[in-house]
């Protein structure tokens, strides 16, 4: 029994498994070894259909390698890719992993003086990236930024035209002339660094959790096992790999049981049905909002097949609605797999098991996977709560993120001298070992599974000469989860509307950050030191919002 005493205190179970010390490289290798006529990716997009089987993806993945080597980049350089799903994406995760170097991965949502912030503060020396995301012109925002990034030496175009980068079939023209293998000295350690992912986390400017072969390799292979993953699964996603759910989740999680990835560029609810059913999927890696979509599509689908393939609906990152899991459990008869994690976590920290009963299944988050620590604490006084008592949740064990990239203050604040986690996250821990959560301590609000950091939006509200001050709380929604609702109050003698802000938002700050509600005000609530009460702005936005919907 993993809780002691009625304590909110989860001792470290083993569950048959040791840590295994490995990196990423080595353990394509290995799966290439055992199964090289296997499956591994699986992609199709408007111009091209792609399948690899595992020994082609570990060829594919060297010639890379030994491409990025005679391009100049080193042992630990962080490398950045700006890209949405693609094949290339996957490759880029191995061949770097395979030379030492860091992938460091960036939202292809993020606009010019974001990307740059990300350049800057990982020291980025290489950067791959795509000419246009949704009509955003990424090319010319990387030729802006190229001169005040002095560290950033390399420049390669994945996809479209750039005058300052190469392209992808010249990089790979390059490892001719390296040779076919990779020198012994490159190969990492399983505690070096293998990636750097970007999080607004609970506290100011995003950082740069960094995250180690050991600890994404064994994470993503005992939630492989725990959710009963196995070598004739597909799994199909469309979650971006520039998140941890894609790039350890899915790709590795897929390696460790030696399963076949079925990639979607981007998520599309029609596509996302006629490849579940070309494919026949077995699990489907998706935030709720991606779900109710394609449920939504599905009602008017032509032909449905008498049985679905599909066994497992995995999800996290946000609140999930039970209703929408009854839904998809009467739709597809599958067993639902519900995660939490955190980005610092590599990620995921508690996960469902498939003998639980559903019910337990959909209104809790699960027990902590293999070699993982927890505790609920009182966020004042660091005192282990009781079961049953929200508090805190802290985390310690393989998988914590060695620190946020150059910050160290940063990682001080995150990471007690115990080595423990502290999550931002309000929390319960029932008897039984079994997680919900409950809120948050600081202000973070999640849309769509994404994080979203008020400050970030209000200093950039603020940037706007009409705009004196700017607050931002989080609503509940229905299909994303929770909204951003921005309280604006004006600059003296100047006037601005809720239009006029969303185009200025909407033209230099990313799409996930847009604040869906404004609403002026000439004052704010506020304690009796001076501080805005956010409690009462969200109860004030309910208020609103449930006066519109009537």
């Amino acid at each position: 029994m993993a809780i002691r005493d009625a304590v909110a205190h989860w001792y470290p179970e083993t569950e048959g498994f040791t840590l295994i010390e490995s990196v990423v490289g080595a353990a394509l290798k290995e799966q290439a070894a055992r199964a090289p006529g296997a499956l591994a990716l699986v992609y199709e997009d408007e111009t091209r259909s792609i399948a690899l089987t595992y020994q082609a993806l570990d060829t594919k993945t060297d010639q890379l390698a030994t491409a990025l080597l005679a391009w100049g980049v080193k042992k630990q350089d962080r490398v950045a890719v700006l890209s949405p799903n693609s094949p290339e994406w996957v490759y880029l995760e191995y061949a770097l992993a395979k030379i030492g170097a860091i992938l460091v991965t960036v939202n292809t949502a993020l606009k010019k003086d974001e990307i740059g912030y990300i350049c800057r503060q990982a020291e980025v020396s290489t950067l791959f990236f795509v000419d246009n995301v949704r009509g955003y012109d990424i090319a010319s925002a990387i030729e802006a930024l190229k001169p005040d990034l002095p560290l950033l030496e390399r420049l390669c175009c994945l996809e479209g035209k750039s005058r300052s980068a190469i392209s992808f079939t010249e990089l790979m023209e390059n490892s001719a002339e390296h040779g076919p293998d990779i020198p012994h000295s490159l190969t990492p350690q399983p505690n070096d660094i293998a990636q750097i992912q970007f999080t607004s986390g609970t506290t100011g400017a995003p950082k740069g959790a960094m995250l180690s072969h050991r600890s994404i390799l064994n994470n993503a292979r005992m939630s492989a096992a725990r959710g009963g993953f196995c070598a004739s699964d597909r799994l199909l996603s469309a979650m971006p790999l520039f998140h941890t759910a894609g790039c350890v989740c899915n790709v590795l999680g897929m390696l460790s049981c030696g399963g076949t990835l079925i990639l979607m560029p981007s998520f599309d609810p029609q596509s996302m049905i006629r490849l579940m059913i070309k494919h026949e999927a077995t699990i489907i890696n998706a935030v709720p909002t991606m779900y109710i979509r394609m449920l939504e599509a599905l009602e008017s689908w032509p032909k449905k097949p008498e049985n679905w393939s599909l066994r497992i609906a995995y999800t996290g990152g946000t609140s999930i609605p039970p209703s929408m899991m009854r839904d998809l459990k009467a739709t597809f008869d599958l067993q639902p797999m519900i995660i939490m994690g955190m980005t610092e976590a590599s990620p995921i920290i508690t996960q469902t098991r498939p003998s639980d009963d559903f019910e337990t299944q959909i209104t809790t988050a699960g027990t902590p996977l293999p070699h993982t620590e927890i505790r609920i604490v009182d966020p004042e006084t660091g005192d282990t709560r009781k079961c049953g008592e929200p508090g805190e949740l802290l985390i310690r064990g393989y998988q914590v993120t060695k620190g946020y990239y150059a910050m160290p203050d940063a990682t001080a604040k995150a990471i007690d001298a115990d080595g423990w986690l502290h999550s931002g996250d309000l929390a319960v821990l029932q008897k039984e070992g079994y997680l919900s959560i409950v809120g948050r301590i600081k202000d973070m609000l999640i849309r769509g599974g994404e994080n979203i950091y008020p400050v970030e939006i209000e200093n950039f509200l603020m940037g706007h000469p009409a705009v004196a001050e700017a607050q931002v709380v989080g609503v509940p929604d229905p299909d994303l989860g929770e909204e951003i609702f921005a309280f604006v109050k004006c600059t003296p003698g100047a006037s601005v509307n809720s239009v006029e802000l969303e185009q200025y938002c909407r033209a230099n700050m990313s799409r996930q950050k847009l604040p869906r509600y404004f609403h002026f005000m000439e004052h704010f609530p506020l304690t009796a030191n001076g501080k805005v009460q956010k409690y009462e702005l969200r109860t004030i936005a309910a208020e609103m919002l449930k006066g519109n919907a009537a």
